[in-house]
């Protein structure tokens, strides 16, 4: 099971959270757009861009966060932070 869970803070404090579970058979980098278009969805916010600041480190630390600079519209939070905290095994 692949899970990711997502979280919007604004100065500090965490406004919304939610995780979403993977089973599919599908590829790890399928799994984490997929999971970040349903979050996007939920939260009703539009796809934020993947700035090479923001792969490298989810690739270090399987989390990464996308700040005002990632998005294309102007958003009202700090930022939204995604977490791999569950990967097949």
């Amino acid at each position: 099971m692949f899970r990711l869970w997502a979280r919007i803070f604004k100065n500090n404090r965490m406004l919304k959270d939610t995780v979403v579970c993977d089973s599919s058979q599908d590829t790890r980098t399928h799994k984490v757009f997929r999971a970040l278009e349903t979050v996007c969805y939920e939260f009703d916010l539009g796809k934020p861009i993947w700035l090479d600041a923001t792969i490298n480190e989810f690739k270090r630390h399987d989390k990464a966060r996308f700040r005002e600079d990632n998005f294309i519209e102007a958003i009202d939070f700090d930022y939204l932070e995604i977490q791999v905290i569950e990967e097949d095994s």
